[in-house]
C-alpha cells in the first residue's frame, strides 16, 4: 500500500530515511529538486560532494539530509563540547535559516542542533554546548573564538559542510576557514555553492578527497523571473520608488550603501509605507527584530543592502527592486534571486538614470538577462502593473528569525549606566544652595572651606595635601629649641600648627585699611596715553632711524 503511494522520483527512491521523507511530506517537499536528487545517492553512500546550484535550487536540503544519516552513524553518546557535525556558512541570517532547515529534521531523530554567531552573548552558547550537542552551524568568527576559550572542540567531527563557499571567499573567511578545516579530522566534507571560482577550487583541492561534482545549472544560470529595466530621471526617482513599493506586497529593495537603505526605510515609512531596513550598521538584535517583522508580515518592504543578497529567504516576495544597481553581475543575480524561488512567480525592477543606462544594460547582459526597457515617469499603468500581490501578516507563529531568549544580544544584555549622584563642587560643603547664608553674612570663600583647626570634614578630600597624610615629626621638623636628644613627638592632627605664613596672611587681610572713594578720585591718574621711546619722550636724532616708521611702546 505504501509502496504503490511512492512516486518513482522520490526521497525514498534515493535512499532517505522514512521518518525523514515524512518530515519534509509534511512540510509540502514531496519530490526532490534536480540539485538534491543528483547528490544525494553519492552523499548518502558517505563520499565527498561539490555541488553547484543557483540560489533557491534546495541546497539545504541536499546536505542536511546525509549530514543527519551520517551523526546516527557515528558511535557513542554526545558529549558536551564535541559535536559530530559542522556547517559552515558566511552571515548570520544565513546560519539562521539553515539552522531552522536542519533542526526540523533533526527533530525527527531526535539529534541535538544549534547556532553559533556572533552578535549576541556567549553566555546561551557555552550553555548549551555544556548539555552536549550533535549539529553546529557557525560562521567562522565565533566558531573560531569558541574554539580559542576551550568551550569547543572539533576532534570529534565527522562530517562538514561548507555552504556559500564563493560568498565566504568573496567576504574574505577563507583564512577562518582553511583554520577551522585543518583542526578537523578526516571525514565527509560537502561543499555547495552557486559558483565554482578559484579560490573556491583551492579549497576544495585542499580539503576535499576525490569529489563527485554535481552541476544543475549553467554557470550563468538566471532566475525564473520577469525582468523590467525602467529608466527614470534623477528627480522622478524617489517618486517612482514609492509607487512601486506602495500597495501591500511583500517587496524587497536593494541600496548600494548603508545610509541609502536607512534613509530609504525611514522615508518609505513617513510615507505610509511600514519598511525596515537591514545593513551592517545594525545590531544583531536590530537585524533579527527587523527580519522577523518582514517575514510575519508586519511590514512590507525591506530595504537592504548585500548584506541580504546571499542566502535570505522569505516565502511570498513578488517584487525585487534594484534601486541602486549592483557593479557585479553575480551580485546581480543573487540579489534577484530573493523572489521566483523554487518554482514560484517574482518581478524584478531595475532602475538606472541617464548617465547608468548603458552601465546597467551591459552589465545584464553578462548576467544573461534580456529585461522589457521602457521609460517610466511617476503616475504611469506598468509601476502598478509589477507591484507585488498583497500578503496577509501572519495570524500567529514565531518567525525563525526572532532572536532565541538565550542567545540575549549583546546592546540588550549590556548593563544599563546608574546614574551617579550629583557631587559637589570642589570646595563647597554639600547643599550650599540651601543653606545660603543671610545678606551681610559673610560667604564662604571659593577655596577650600576650613576652620581654625585646617580643613573641615565636609568638603573634598584632596589627597595630595599634607593634611591628608600621616602628620608626624620628620614631617612637620620639630623646632631646635624643642628637641631635648630624644624622638620628636608625633604631632596630633587637632594640635598641629597651622603652615607657615597662613595666620601671617590672614592678620594681614583684618588690618589693611578700608578703601576711600573720594581719595582715590582725588588722587592724580597715571597717563596711559603711548609715547615714542628716546630721551625725554623725544625721537631718538640718531641719523640711522631717519626716514623709519616711529616705535610706540606703552
Amino acid at each position: 500500500m505504501a509502496a504503490a503511494a511512492r512516486r518513482p522520483h522520490s526521497f525514498y527512491d534515493l535512499g532517505v530515511r522514512p521518518v525523514l521523507a515524512e518530515a519534509l511530506a509534511a512540510r509540502g517537499i514531496v519530490e526532490p529538486f534536480p540539485i538534491q536528487a543528483a547528490s544525494l545517492p553519492d552523499s548518502l553512500a558517505g563520499r565527498d560532494v561539490l555541488g553547484r546550484g543557483r540560489t533557491g535550487s534546495g541546497k539545504t536540503v541536499a546536505f542536511a539530509l546525509p549530514l543527519l544519516e551520517r551523526v546516527l552513524a557515528v558511535p557513542g553518546r554526545r558529549e558536551p563540547g564535541r559535536p559530530r557535525a559542522l556547517v559552515l556558512v558566511p552571515t548570520r541570517e544565513l546560519a539562521v535559516q539553515v539552522h531552522e532547515t536542519v533542526e526540523f529534521l533533526a527533530q525527527a531523530l531526535k539529534v541535538k542542533t544549534m547556532t553559533v554567531y556572533g552578535g549576541v552573548r556567549y553566555t546561551g552558547q557555552l550553555r548549551r554546548l555544556e548539555r552536549g550537542v550533535d549539529v553546529v552551524v557557525a560562521t567562522p568568527g565565533r566558531l573560531e573564538d569558541l574554539i580559542e576559550q576551550g568551550a569547543l572542540s572539533l576532534d570529534a567531527v565527522a562530517v562538514v559542510v561548507l555552504d556559500e563557499a564563493d560568498l565566504m571567499a568573496d567576504m574574505g573567511f577563507l583564512p577562518p576557514v582553511t583554520r577551522i578545516l585543518e583542526r578537523t579530522p578526516p571525514g565527509q566534507r560537502m561543499l555547495f555553492s552557486a559558483t565554482l571560482d578559484a579560490d573556491v577550487a583551492r579549497l576544495v583541492e585542499t580539503f576535499l578527497n576525490d569529489p563527485l561534482v554535481h552541476e544543475v545549472d549553467e554557470a550563468g544560470g538566471t532566475v525564473d523571473a520577469q525582468h523590467h529595466l525602467f529608466l527614470v530621471r534623477h528627480d522622478n526617482k524617489p517618486a517612482v520608488v514609492r509607487e512601486l513599493l506602495t500597495g501591500g506586497g511583500r517587496a524587497l529593495a536593494f541600496t548600494r550603501t548603508k545610509f541609502a537603505a536607512e534613509r530609504l526605510a525611514r522615508t518609505l515609512t513617513e510615507a505610509g509605507v511600514p519598511a525596515v531596513d537591514l545593513h551592517g550598521n545594525l545590531r544583531q538584535g536590530a537585524r533579527q527584530r527587523h527580519l522577523a517583522a518582514f517575514a510575519d508580515g508586519t511590514v512590507a518592504v525591506l530595504v537592504a543592502t548585500d548584506i541580504a543578497a546571499r542566502g535570505l529567504h522569505v516565502d511570498d516576495i513578488g517584487l525585487v527592486v534594484h534601486v541602486d544597481p549592483p557593479n557585479d553581475p553575480k551580485a546581480f543575480l543573487h540579489r534577484s534571486g530573493r523572489t521566483a524561488r523554487a518554482g514560484s512567480a517574482g518581478t524584478v525592477v531595475t532602475l538606472a538614470t541617464k548617465n547608468q543606462n548603458k552601465a546597467v544594460r551591459h552589465l545584464m547582459g553578462q548576467a544573461g538577462i534580456k529585461p522589457a526597457q521602457r521609460v517610466v515617469a511617476p503616475g504611469d499603468a506598468i509601476l502598478t502593473e509589477v507591484r507585488a500581490a498583497r500578503v496577509e501578516p501572519a495570524a500567529s507563529g514565531t518567525s525563525i528569525f526572532e532572536p532565541d531568549p538565550e542567545d540575549v544580544a549583546e546592546e540588550d544584555a549590556a548593563p544599563r549606566p546608574v546614574a551617579r549622584p550629583r557631587r559637589e563642587p570642589r570646595g563647597h560643603p554639600p547643599g550650599r544652595h540651601a543653606t545660603r547664608p543671610e545678606r551681610g553674612e559673610p560667604r564662604p570663600r571659593p577655596g577650600r572651606a576650613r576652620t581654625d583647626q585646617g580643613r573641615t570634614d565636609q568638603g573634598r578630600t584632596d589627597r595630595n595635601r599634607p593634611e591628608e597624610r600621616a602628620f608626624t615629626a620628620a614631617w612637620w621638623g620639630p623646632e631646635p629649641w624643642e628637641t631635648d636628644g630624644g624622638p620628636a613627638p608625633v604631632a596630633r592632627r587637632e594640635d598641629r600648627r597651622p603652615r607657615p605664613g597662613r595666620a601671617d596672611r590672614a592678620v594681614g587681610r583684618a588690618q589693611r585699611p578700608e578703601r576711600d572713594p573720594r581719595a582715590e578720585a582725588s588722587a592724580p591718574r597715571r597717563s596711559t596715553t603711548p609715547r615714542p621711546i628716546g630721551k625725554a619722550g623725544k625721537r631718538p636724532t640718531n641719523s640711522k632711524d631717519k626716514g623709519k616708521p616711529k616705535r610706540w611702546a606703552r
